[in-house]
C-alpha cells in the first residue's frame, strides 16, 4: 500500500496541460476545483449556483464537466499540438 495515498502532498501536485487531457472527456466538479485552486465545497456550490468558470451538465444527481470547457478557459487548445516533423 502506498504511504502517501490521502496526504496534503497529493493534493498539490500541479496540474499541467496534459494532466487535464489525460482525464479523459468529462470529470467530476471537485476535480475542477483542484485545477482552479478552489476547494471541493466551492467547487460544488460554484456548480449548483452555475457559478463555476466552465459550463456544469447534470447527469441524474452527479455533475460533469468536459475537460475541453476546462481547456478552453484555461485558453488552452483542446487538441493537443501535432509532433514535430522528423
Amino acid at each position: 500500500m502506498d504511504s502517501t495515498a490521502g496526504t496534503p502532498a497529493e493534493h498539490s501536485l500541479v496540474w499541467t496541460v496534459e494532466r487535464i487531457r489525460a482525464l479523459g472527456a468529462v470529470t467530476d466538479v471537485a476535480t475542477v476545483g483542484e485545477i482552479f485552486g478552489m476547494s471541493r465545497s466551492s467547487a460544488y456550490e460554484l456548480a449548483r449556483r452555475d457559478r463555476l468558470p466552465v459550463p456544469v451538465l447534470r447527469v441524474g444527481s452527479r455533475y460533469r464537466v468536459s475537460v475541453a470547457a476546462i481547456l478552453a478557459a484555461l485558453g488552452v487548445p483542446s487538441d493537443p499540438p501535432p509532433p514535430p516533423a522528423t
